[in-house]
């Protein structure tokens, strides 16, 4: 998020309110706005979750600390800092507030400079967080995301596919001939050819919501949310372009006399009872077609049964 302001939710059913931390933020922060509950845990497991919610307690329907306790239960939302601002003013309201995932506590009437600040500071805490966990996601040879980050993220947008209805596609590619391309230019030039291909996959998923991962030895995969299987084989010839673009020379292939990949697609809508596991094993089925027809292709499918 390097290229984009940080995103603070405002939760609160009193316009004034929304109104003054809306100005006294919008400076500094992109700003998103919720009136009750209901609404609030809808926009907080978006596509683009906040970084910050500002959550008022004392509101129609689901009160904040149901709402609270409802973004620490789910997974998509869990890892967004919560702040309490609030006229329940008592030592046990703080405490209980605490207790239920906030991360701070502010009352009402409260003090602008106040509100700024423990917002800049626990912006700041999640964006290191961030920062943290997307060093520890990275696949040290290639610099695209690990298995890891592979497997949260296909968890998290599976989640999210299910609760929209949306479609899912799988990508799953393999670079030909690789261990032929090892044995005849050596490792070195082995490691530098997975890290020209990661990258040239990388460029071609363009979507901020997409993912390009290694997800081992010569293989990679592409996790592409609210993408259907027509979207998936456009996106899949488009990584088999720009690896054949590199032009990079290989000469022990039999497809080409540079490298190229092969790649399997599956598409799934995850609401209709399929499953993640069968999605990829789909994807990988094609994969496997793929090279069973000649290499240096994209089998696709309508979907992953």
């Amino acid at each position: 998020m390097t290229d984009q302001r940080r995103k603070v939710l405002l939760v609160d059913d009193s316009p004034l309110n929304i109104t003054i931390l809306g100005e006294a933020l919008a400076k500094d922060y992109e700003i998103a706005v919720a009136t009750n509950g209901a609404d609030a845990l809808v926009m907080a497991a978006g596509p683009r979750p906040p970084d910050l919610i500002l959550l008022d307690i004392i509101m129609p329907g689901m009160d904040g600390m149901e709402v609270c306790a409802a973004l620490k239960a789910d997974p998509l939302t869990s890892d967004v800092p919560v702040i309490f601002i609030t006229a329940m003013t008592t030592e046990e309201d703080e405490t209980r507030g605490l207790a239920a995932g906030a991360v701070d506590y502010i009352t009402k009437p409260f003090s602008i400079p106040i509100v700024k600040a423990r917002v800049r500071t626990h912006v700041e805490l999640k964006a290191q967080r961030d920062l943290l966990r997307e060093l520890s996601t990275i696949d040290g040879l290639t610099g695209i995301a690990n298995r890891r980050r592979l497997d949260e993220f296909c968890a998290r947008e599976w989640k999210r596919a299910q609760r929209a209805g949306a479609p899912l596609s799988v990508v799953m590619a393999d670079i030909d001939h690789f261990k032929a391309y090892n044995d005849t230019y050596g490792h070195a030039a082995g490691d530098d050819c997975l890290r020209a291909v990661a990258q040239a996959l990388g460029r071609a998923v363009q979507r901020p919501t997409d993912l390009v991962a290694r997800y081992g030895g010569e293989e990679f995969a592409a996790v592409l949310p609210d993408t259907d299987a027509q979207g998936a084989r456009h996106i899949a010839e488009a990584m088999r372009q720009a690896v054949a673009d590199l032009a990079l020379e290989h000469t022990a292939s039999s497809v080409a006399a540079h490298v190229t990949i092969s790649a399997g697609t599956a598409t799934a809508v995850a609401a209709s009872g399929a499953t993640l596991e069968g999605l990829f094993a789909a994807a990988d089925e094609r994969l496997y077609a793929a090279k069973q027809q000649g290499r240096n292709r994209v089998e696709a499918g309508p979907g992953a049964d």
